[in-house]
Order: structure tokens, then sequence, then C-alpha cells
């Protein structure tokens, strides 16, 4: 009964990840000790051998014009000779442009990546850069989180949450609406669901699903129109009298917050949003709206007019069993500084034009 479950030692192995411990993956039979490039240190750097491996994303792949064999990712033979300051330059395109020479590059075809697959995911959860360092070792004389490749299956354990705790929570826009916290059960971070007013979960329920942005929403940054799509969706809410506003902690679209100013830096040097995260290893979308299907279920939600202008929203919403009866646009917060931005949503990401 003390033992970790299957489902925690995935969060303990994403976790330690995130502070740079190695972890065991088992796949099949063979036993691969993998480190997120972030944060591995010297000293366990210095340890690995001349059978090492690193593995990137396709998309970080073809960034730097290398092939990758296994699907959505690339495995490559380490050269420890170059150090850790270059294997750092494989994950992280900051020096891209100042240094685009970074092979020559020996791809690895042969074998299963599926230990390398589950590395690269847990990497993405725990907001890291998506690139890992892999070793197979038959013995490994320490107390190291082993878990199977096979639990690539439960990957969806964010996806599991309770609501903990509701209290009434009075607003400029309303005197009447409640907070409510969902947290996942593996205790990840929370999200929130602010429910305004005495609403009839029979029909549909004016709802925006806004995921965080703490540069938009508190800061009032320009880049993009987060802050105000959310005023503009609080203030649309409190004018009717109620609905619901689902805030959803995937700040940067689901690469955090760290990866959004790496994205940003890029930005600055002349590529769009989407080519930035293309760059960094990630998809241009990493968000997850099923979490805000499952709250609006857990909340007894059946049907909803959406606030947004990202048709992908609605199809989630509708795959989800939540069925959407009305888009209602969210025209604001176009600025100089935004405009390339929002073209872009448009033109490749389908968002809906302002």
């Amino acid at each position: 009964m003390l033992n970790p479950t299957p489902l925690e030692l995935l969060d303990r192995a994403r976790n330690d990840l995130r502070i740079g411990l190695p972890i065991i993956i088992v796949n099949n039979n063979e036993r691969w000790l993998i480190f997120a490039i972030e944060t591995i240190s010297l000293d366990r750097f210095s340890i690995l051998d001349n059978t090492a491996e690193f593995s990137i994303t396709e998309k970080r792949a073809k960034t730097l014009k290398v092939a990758s064999y296994h699907g959505n990712i690339g495995r490559y033979q380490l050269d420890k000779t170059k150090g850790l300051k270059w294997i750092r330059a494989i994950a992280d395109p900051v020096s891209d442009l100042t240094h685009p020479m970074k092979g020559p590059f020996k791809p690895i075809r042969a074998g299963s990546a599926d230990a390398h697959d589950l590395g690269i995911i847990l990497c993405k959860k725990a907001r890291l850069l998506p690139a890992i360092i892999a070793q197979k070792i038959h013995f490994i004389d320490g107390n190291i989180t082993t878990i199977s490749s096979n639990s690539k299956d439960l990957i969806e354990f964010d996806k599991q949450l309770l609501n903990i705790a509701s209290a009434k929570l009075p607003l400029k826009v309303s005197t009447n609406s409640k907070l409510h916290v969902f947290r996942p059960v593996n205790g990840t971070q929370e999200n929130y669901a602010l429910e305004v007013g005495l609403i009839d979960r029979s029909k549909p329920v004016l709802c925006r699903l806004h995921s965080a942005c703490f540069t938009g929403d508190l800061l009032g940054s320009l880049k993009c129109d987060c802050g105000a799509q959310l005023n503009k969706a609080l203030e649309t809410i409190g004018h009717e009298n109620q609905g619901i506003l689902l805030y959803l902690n995937q700040e940067g679209r689901g690469i955090g917050l760290a990866n959004k100013m790496r994205a940003y830096a890029l930005q600055n040097q002349g590529f769009d949003t989407v080519e930035a995260n293309h760059r960094l290893g990630f998809e241009d979308e990493e968000r997850d709206f099923e979490i805000g299907a499952k709250i609006l279920n857990g909340l007894g939600f059946k049907s909803v007019r959406l606030l947004t202008n990202n048709p992908k929203k609605i199809d989630m919403m509708e795959t989800h069993g939540i069925k959407v009866t009305e888009r209602v646009p969210l025209n604001v917060g176009v600025t100089p500084e935004n405009m390339h931005y929002l073209d872009t949503k448009v033109k490749k990401s389908g968002h809906f034009e302002q």
C-alpha cells in the first residue's frame, strides 16, 4: 500500500527530470537511463560513455536539417567530446542563427524508440525543452525512479481532475460569483472555473475557455491579445449576469512560461510564433482543451455558447461531449505590436479573423 502506483511513478519521473535527476525507462528487456538535456549537470554528463544517444523531436530535427527515423522523434549518437555546451545548443535554438552548423549528426535507425519518446513526452509535461540523453544500461547503483515505456498509456494522468474547493467570490463584473478550484490527481498545476450568476444547467451557458497568460493577463503585454480577451470575456459574462470562465494553466499555448520567453526571443530574431515553437521542438499547439470539457462536465454543464476565435476549441468541446450551440467572437486586443502574431494565428493556426 505504501509503494507508488505506476501513475505516481510517472509523475515522480516528470519531477525528477525537471530538477536534473535521471530516470530509468524499461522498454521490453532494455533499460534506458534518461536525462533531460536542459537540466543535466556537468558531473552527471561526465559519467556517460560513448554508447550514449540523444533524442529530439521531429520539429527540432527539421530545424537542424537532420533526418528523424522514428516518427515524431529522432535518435542520434552523442559525441561527448563536443561537451555539454554543444548538446545544450542542440536542444536550445537561441544560438541557431549565430552558430547554425551543429553537426555532423549520426542518426540511429535500428531498435525501438519507445523509451526515448516517453522521455520527451515527460520533458514536455515538465515544461522543459523536449530533448533527452539516453544510455542503455544493465545495472546501476542508485535509487532512481524506474518506469515502463508502457506507462505512455497513462500519460493523460493530468486530465484526472478533482474539484477540491469552491467559494463565493464577489467581483467587479458581478458580486454573485463563485470560484471552483480543480486539481489534477498527479498534483500538477490547478485549473479554475469562475461561475457567475444562477445558471440553468439545462440551457447553453456563455463560456470562455481561457489559457493562462502571465504576460498578457497580468502585465498587460502588447505582444498578444490574451489580456484583452480575458477582460472582454469577463465583461460580457458580467453584462449577461451569468456564465462561466475556465482558466487553464497552459501558459504559452501549453509550453510553459520559460519556453514562451524562449519563443519570444526567437520572434525577436524574425520568426513568427509557429516557427518559433517548431525551432524549440514543440508543435504550434501543445494545449489540451479536453481539460476544459472535463471541468464543464464535472460542474454539470452539457452545452455552451463559446467565447472564442479558435475553431479547435469548438472541435475539442464537441469531441468530448460538450455541445457548442454558438460561437461568440472576441474581437478585441489588436495592437501594432501584435498584428503579425494575430495574422499568423489566422493563416497558420486556423483562427477566425478579427
